[in-house]
This record gives C-alpha cells, structure tokens and sequence, in this order.
C-alpha cells in the first residue's frame, strides 16, 4: 500500500481554511459526521480527516460535501471568507433581477457623484412631436457620438414592431421592456445621445434611472406643433374621431409637466426652425459641459 503523498507547504494553509470551513458549515446545520457522510457519500473517517486538516481531498468529493453542506465550493476554498446568509441571499436575488432593478442597486450600494454617474450619456425627453427624434440624431452627427431611440432598441430586443409588444405585452410589459433596454444602453454605453418616449415619466423606477444616468433635455414645444408635427408624420390618430384630442394633449402636458421639468435643461421649438432648435441644444450641451462629463 502507498503512503499518501505530502501536502506542499505552499497548499497548507488551504486546507486548514476548509478544514474550518467545513466543519463550521456542519455544526451550523447540526448535521452529526455519519449524518453527512450518508448526504455526500465520503466516508466518516475521510470527513475527520478532512476537518482535522490531515486530508488531501479531491475536488470530486469536496464538490459532494458542499452540496451536502448547501454551500458553494469555492467558499470552502476562497482565501476570503464566505458572505453571511443575509449576505448570500442578497446576492442571489441581485443575479436573477432584472437589469434595471440591478443598476439601482448598485448605486444605492455604491453612490458615486452624480455627475460621474452620468458619464457622457445625454437623454432627449418630451412629449412625440417635439422633435426628440429629430434634434437628437443631427446632434449626435455633429458630435460625432452614437444616437439611439429607446422605442427602437425595445422593438430589436423583442424581434417585432412596437405595435406587437404593445398588444403581446400590454402596457406595464412595454414598460418593463423599456427600462430594461435603458439599463442596457447605460451598461454599454459612456458616450451617446439617446431619445426616449414621452410616456417614459409614467415609469418612476425607469424614469429616476433616466435621470440619474443621463444628462437630461426637455425639448418642448406647444401643443398645436406637437399635434401639428405628429400629424405630418403621418400619423392622423391624434384628431380622427376625436374632437377633443387637443385638450386631451393640453391635459397630458399639463399633468407631465413637472416630471419634464426635472430635466436638468430645456430647449424650447416652437415656432422656429429645426436648424436654429439644433443650435439652441448644440449649445445648452456645450454651456452645461455635458460631453466633457463634468456635468452643469
């Protein structure tokens, strides 16, 4: 019969860490030794061994005594010690929720000046038809960064027409979808300019994540050139039928208002021309620093 082969200096204090560790992890459950051998399959004599930090055990076993412990291997072996039940919970629950639930929970875990959180990233809010989707893409080719319409990056992230998630999902589904989509364009990009739907302030969890991680402008305008530029975009649903659709828009900004206000700028497009809107944002980006991340 061979003698086991030395433990290397070098692997010593490992296995008296995992001797610790499993025996800590057994008493914590009050399993009694014969108790775990017959959950792992490693024999009682080879588990004292084991806490005693006499054995030389394969990663096959150890793997079997983990599970039977409910633990992970590698917090029996990691130089650091393992988190506290509260703190593993957390974590598991931190992996399975969703990623914009995940980015708030890191800043709240993590605050960081705000303006560093918002890297370079600039969001175009406000109600359709003032000129968002517009302004943000000349912007963006002037500045040489990336532009990005949410509605846009739902529908590619879905695989069909904004109409289809909107009748597959329902609202609240289109809302999840979108704040989702936004901690995914914050996870991949510092530098950008990105316009969003206006119905983005009825989302308070996907609006504060708006308002945290981006530089924010109000592009405004009044409600006859929002009804105006909607219609031109061939789009005749606002007053087909409906007689009262334009108080039901004046109602609609009025009660939206406040949330747009909290942009950190605004630009204003009533009555002027697209080139003129775009300089005005041209330079409230420049006044307020925005792609230098230094913030207002």
């Amino acid at each position: 019969m061979t003698s086991p082969k030395p433990i290397p200096d070098g692997a010593i204090p490992m296995i008296a860490r995992l001797a610790t560790r499993v025996r800590a992890a057994r008493e914590a459950l009050g399993l009694p030794r014969r108790e775990l051998s017959e959950r792992s399959g490693v024999s009682p004599r080879y588990l004292a061994q084991l806490e005693a930090g006499e054995g030389n055990i394969s990663v096959i076993l150890l793997d079997r005594v983990a599970a039977a412990l409910n633990v992970r291997i590698e917090d029996l072996l990691s130089e650091t010690p393992p988190m506290a039940g509260d703190v593993a919970r957390v974590a598991r629950l931190y992996q399975v929720a969703p990623a914009q639930v995940q980015g708030r929970v890191r800043a709240l875990l993590a605050p960081q000046n705000p303006v560093a959180l918002r890297a370079q990233r600039i969001c175009l809010v406000g109600l359709r038809g003032a000129g968002k989707s517009t302004l943000g893409r000349m912007a963006a080719d002037k500045l040489k960064v990336p532009f990005i319409e949410l509605n846009h990056e739902v529908e590619a992230e879905a695989g069909m027409p904004l109409s289809e998630v909107m009748a597959l999902y329902g609202h609240d589904g289109y809302r999840a979808l979108e704040a989702e989509a936004v901690a995914r364009i914050v996870d991949k990009h510092d530098k950008l300019i990105l316009a969003v739907a206006g119905g983005i302030v009825g989302d308070d969890a996907a609006f504060d994540i708006v308002l945290e991680r981006f530089h924010t402008v109000w592009v405004r305008t009044s409600p006859g050139e929002h009804m105006a530029r909607v219609r031109a975009q061939g789009d005749l649903r606002p007053m087909e039928g409906n007689p009262a659709a334009m108080e039901q828009l004046k109602a609609l900004l009025d009660q939206r208002t406040p949330s747009y206000e909290r942009a950190l700028a605004q630009v204003d497009t009533a009555a002027k021309p697209v080139s003129t809107s775009l300089n005005d944002l041209l330079a409230i980006i420049a006044k307020h620093r925005f792609l230098e991340g230094l913030g207002p």
